[in-house]
C-alpha cells in the first residue's frame, strides 16, 4: 500500500540548493520534505565541486614532491627518490571528505526537522508527486513546491558515455592514472580536471572547437593559465572538433577535425568531455506543471516564483550561472519568502572561482563588459609579483594579479578580478566590496594586513586612484 504525506514545503533535489532550502524552512518552523533520489548534498558535494577540488589539492602535493625529488624544487627541501601515487588510496581519501560533509547535511537536515525521502519523484501536477522508495510508493502533496532538480553534464552525440568516454563524474573515480587523456573542452571543468591529471603524471591533450581557451574569461585573465599550461607540457589543440571515438587495440582513439577539415586521430586511454551541463528537466513530470520555460530553462522571477501559483525553482534548473552558492542563496530566499519574509534576488554581483594552476576570480563586470553597458571605466591592475605574501610562498612569477574596476565620475566598483595562487579565498571580500557599493577610495581607505594576498586589492585600488605605493 502507498503512503501519502501532505506538507507545508516540498523541495525536490537534495543538492546545495534544495537542502539548503529545506533547512531554512525548518528552521522557520515550516512542515518540510526534502525527496532526493541520491546522495544528499547533489552534484557540487557528491561528484563536483568537492571531490574535485580534493583532487586537485592532492594532485598539486603529489606534483610539488616529483618535482623536488627531480631536484627542481624549492626551499632547500630533499627527497631520497621520487614519490609514488596510488590513484585508488587518493579517491578513497577523496570519498572520505564526501562521506564526513554527505553525514553533516543528514544531520541538518534532522536537526531543523525535515522530514527526507529517499527515491525519485514524479509530478502528476502541480503539487502532487509520487515517490518509489524502496519500502513502496510515497505520495507527496504539498502547498508549496520547490524545484531544485540540479543538472547534468552534456554529451556529444557523436561521443555517447560509456567505455572510454567519461564525464566529469566518472573522472571523478577512476581507480588507476590513464597513461593519456584527452579532454574535450577548455572551459573551467576541462581545465581543473586536465590539470589535475597532468600534475599526477599523466599525458594530457585539450581539444576546444573555439580559438582560445577559458572562453568565459577574458585573454588577460586566461593567460596566466595558458602559460602554465605550456610550462606543464599540455597539449592545446583550439579550433579543433571531436568526431568520433574508434577502438584502435585494447586503447581508443579520439578523430579530431580542424576548420580546414583536417582529421587527425588522437590516442586516448579515456576521452573526457566537460562541454558544460543542461538542466535536469526531464523524467520527473515537469510537463505536467504548467510552468513556463526560458528556452531549456525554467523560467523564474526575481523570487523564484514560476508561472505555476506557489510552485518555486531555483538553481541550475533556472539557468547561469550554475553555481552552488548562486543555488544556495536562492533556497534560503524562497523558504524566508513562503515563511512571510518580504525578500527578492537581486544580487549585485555574484563571484565565480576557476581552479585551474592559477586559480581565477571574478566578480561584477570585466573591463570589456563595463565599455559594452556604456560606460567609461577605470581600472586598476596590481601584480602579484610586487606583493610579499606571494613571494614569500613562491607564486609571484606566474603572471597573476588583482584588477579592479570601477566608474570614472565617482568612482563605485563595479568588478573585481584576480588570478594567481590562492586567489579563490579573496572572493568574498571581492564579492562583499561590490555589494555594500564600495568605492574606489573605500579600498584604498581600509587598512589590509600584511603580508596577505589581499593587499593586491587595495594596491590595485589606489593605482586606479593613480597611486599605488608599491609598484
Amino acid at each position: 500500500m502507498s503512503e501519502t504525506i501532505t506538507a507545508r514545503v516540498l523541495v525536490v533535489g537534495g543538492g546545495p540548493g534544495g537542502y539548503v532550502a529545506a533547512i531554512r524552512a525548518g528552521q522557520l518552523g515550516l512542515d518540510t520534505v526534502l525527496v532526493e533520489a541520491g546522495r544528499m548534498g547533489g552534484t557540487c558535494l557528491i561528484r563536483g565541486c568537492i571531490p574535485s577540488k580534493a583532487l586537485i589539492h592532492a594532485a598539486s602535493a603529489f606534483s610539488g614532491m616529483r618535482e623536488t625529488a627531480a631536484g627542481t624544487g624549492a626551499f632547500g627541501i630533499r627527497l631520497a627518490g621520487p614519490p609514488s601515487i596510488d590513484l585508488a588510496e587518493t579517491v578513497r581519501w577523496k570519498a572520505g571528505v564526501v562521506d564526513t560533509l554527505n553525514a553533516g547535511v543528514k544531520t541538518l537536515l534532522k536537526r531543523a526537522k525535515v522530514r527526507t525521502v529517499e527515491g525519485w519523484a514524479r509530478f502528476s501536477d502541480a503539487k502532487t508527486c509520487t515517490v518509489e522508495t524502496s519500502e513502496g510508493a510515497v505520495i507527496i502533496k504539498a502547498e508549496h513546491v520547490i524545484l531544485a532538480n540540479g543538472s547534468l553534464p552534456v554529451e556529444i552525440p557523436a561521443l555517447p558515455f560509456g567505455g572510454a568516454v567519461i564525464s566529469s563524474t566518472e573522472a571523478l573515480e577512476l581507480d588507476a592514472l590513464p597513461d593519456r587523456l584527452v579532454v574535450v573542452g577548455a572551459g573551467y571543468i576541462g581545465l581543473e580536471l586536465g590539470s589535475a591529471f597532468r600534475k599526477f603524471g599523466c599525458e594530457v591533450t585539450v581539444v576546444e572547437a573555439l580559438d582560445r581557451i577559458l572562453p568565459a574569461f577574458d585573454a588577460q585573465l586566461s593567460a596566466p593559465v595558458a602559460k602554465w599550461l605550456e610550462k606543464a607540457g599540455v597539449t592545446i589543440r583550439l579550433g579543433v572538433k571531436a568526431k568520433a571515438v574508434e577502438s584502435d587495440g585494447p586503447a581508443s582513439v579520439l578523430v579530431v577535425e580542424d576548420k580546414d577539415g583536417a582529421v587527425e586521430r588522437l590516442p586516448a586511454d579515456k576521452v573526457l568531455v566537460t562541454v558544460g551541463r543542461r538542466p535536469n528537466t526531464a523524467g520527473w513530470g515537469l510537463e505536467t506543471m504548467a510552468v513556463d520555460m526560458a528556452g531549456p530553462f525554467v523560467r523564474i522571477d526575481d523570487q523564484c516564483r514560476t508561472s505555476m501559483k506557489d510552485v518555486w525553482a531555483i538553481g541550475d534548473l533556472t539557468g547561469e550561472p550554475m553555481l552552488e552558492h548562486r543555488a544556495a542563496s536562492q533556497g534560503e530566499m524562497v523558504a524566508e519568502i513562503i515563511a512571510g519574509t518580504r525578500r527578492r534576488f537581486d544580487p549585485v554581483a555574484i563571484a565565480a572561482v576557476c581552479f585551474t594552476e592559477p586559480e581565477i576570480v571574478t566578480a561584477g563586470l570585466s573591463p570589456d563588459e563595463a565599455k559594452a553597458a556604456g560606460g567609461d571605466p577605470i581600472t586598476g591592475v596590481f601584480p602579484f609579483s610586487a606583493n610579499g605574501r606571494a613571494r614569500s610562498m613562491d607564486a609571484a612569477d606566474d603572471g597573476g594579479f588583482v584588477r579592479v574596476v570601477a566608474r570614472r565620475d565617482d568612482h563605485r566598483l563595479l568588478g573585481v578580478q584576480a588570478v594567481g595562487a590562492h586567489v579563490s579565498e579573496l572572493s568574498g571580500e571581492f564579492a562583499l566590496a561590490l555589494e555594500m557599493g564600495a568605492r574606489l577610495e573605500d579600498i584604498a581607505g581600509t587598512i589590509h594586513v600584511h603580508p596577505t594576498l589581499s593587499e593586491a586589492f587595495h594596491e590595485a585600488a589606489l593605482r586606479a586612484l593613480g597611486h599605488a605605493i608599491h609598484v
